[in-house]
C-alpha cells in the first residue's frame, strides 16, 4: 500500500505518519511511496483521554466489494478492532462475520487508545497499541520497544507475562515533552524517542533523540505559508545556535521553538555559559531523518 492509502484508512496526515516512523517526508512523492508488505508502522492518532483513562478513537471506513466484518477487522485494520467490536459500534444485528457487506456501506471502526497521563514511571511517554503477532512474547515485545517485561505487565495489568496472537498491548515509548504554554495550539506536544513530529501548520518539525530526551525543533520543508521564525531582538532563526569564547568559558545563544499561538510561530531566545565551545562560532543543526 501507499503511504497516503494507509494514512487515509486511519484519518491521519501522510506527513505525520512518515514523521512518526522517522521516515523522510520531504522527498518528492513521499506520500505515494509504496510501503513494503509486513512493515510495522506507528500510526499517530489523537487520544481524547480524561484522567489517563483508557478510551477509544474511531474512523469511518467505506466497505469495498468482497469485504466482510472479519476481513475489515483482521486484514484491513490488522486486528486493531475485532469483528464484534465493529458490529457493536455500528449497532448491527448478530450475523456471520464472514457475510459480505454492502459495497459502500459506511462503518465506524473503533481503535484502542491509551493515555495514562502521558507518563510512564513519572517520565514523559506516548503509548503504542500493539497487536501481538505469531511468535511474539512479552520479552520480545519489551526488547523491541526499549521497555521492560515488568513495565509492560504493570501497564497492561497482566497477571502473568503471557500473550497470544491477536492480543492488544499498550506499550509505553519514552518521549520528549514540550514546554509550550497552555494557550498554544500544540500545547502538550509529545514526540516518541527516535522519531519526529510536524507542528505549526507543517512549518516546524520537532525531533526527539535518539541520544537524549530533549525536544529539538527546526523549520520544516513542507510549510508553504509560514510566519516568521526569527527570534526577537536577534539575528538568529529557529534552530540556530551561536557560540562565543569568553574569559569565563563559552557564551551560547540559541533560538528555540516556543509553540504555535494564534496562527503564529513563537520563538524563545536563550543565552548561557558553557565550559568550552564546540568549535565553530556559528552552528546550525538541521535534523536528518533516521531512515530514508
Amino acid at each position: 500500500m501507499k503511504v497516503s492509502e494507509v494514512a487515509a484508512l486511519f484519518g491521519a496526515d501522510p506527513a505525520a505518519l512518515l514523521a512518526a516512523n522517522a521516515l523522510d517526508f520531504a522527498s518528492p512523492g513521499a506520500a505515494n511511496r509504496i510501503l513494503p508488505a509486513g512493515l510495522l508502522l506507528r500510526v499517530p492518532t489523537r487520544c481524547a483521554c480524561a484522567d489517563g483513562v483508557r478510551k477509544s478513537v474511531s474512523v469511518r471506513y467505506a466497505a469495498r466489494p468482497a469485504d466482510t466484518l472479519a476481513t475489515v477487522a483482521d486484514v484491513v485494520f490488522a486486528g486493531l478492532a475485532s469483528a464484534d467490536q465493529i458490529r457493536s459500534a455500528n449497532g448491527l444485528a448478530e450475523a456471520d462475520p464472514d457475510a459480505l457487506l454492502d459495497a459502500g456501506q459506511i462503518l465506524v471502526v473503533p481503535f484502542p487508545c491509551v493515555c495514562l497521563n502521558s507518563t510512564d514511571n513519572n517520565l514523559p511517554a506516548v503509548y503504542l497499541s500493539y497487536v501481538v503477532r505469531v511468535g511474539d512474547t512479552v520479552q520480545s515485545i519489551a526488547a523491541s520497544h526499549a521497555t521492560t517485561v515488568t513495565d509492560l505487565s504493570n501497564v497492561n495489568a497482566m497477571g502473568s507475562p503471557v500473550v497470544a496472537p491477536g492480543d492488544i498491548l499498550a506499550v509505553p515509548l519514552s518521549a520528549c515533552a514540550s514546554t509550550f504554554p497552555n494557550f498554544a495550539s500544540d500545547y502538550g506536544l509529545l514526540v516518541a524517542n527516535g522519531t519526529y513530529a510536524l507542528t505549526a501548520g507543517n512549518c516546524v518539525e520537532c525531533s526527539c533523540g535518539p541520544g537524549d530526551l530533549n525536544l529539538y525543533c527546526t523549520p520544516a520543508s513542507l510549510g508553504t505559508s509560514c510566519s516568521s521564525m526569527q527570534c526577537s531582538n536577534s539575528s538568529l532563526m529557529l534552530g540556530n545556535v551561536t557560540t562565543q569564547p569568553t574569559s569565563g568559558g563559552c557564551g551560547v545563544s540559541s533560538c528555540s521553538y516556543a509553540g504555535f499561538v494564534n496562527g503564529s510561530i513563537t520563538t524563545s531566545l536563550s543565552s548561557g555559559l558553557q565550559p568550552t565551545c564546540p568549535g565553530k562560532y556559528s552552528v546550525f543543526f538541521p535534523f536528518s531523518p533516521l531512515y530514508n
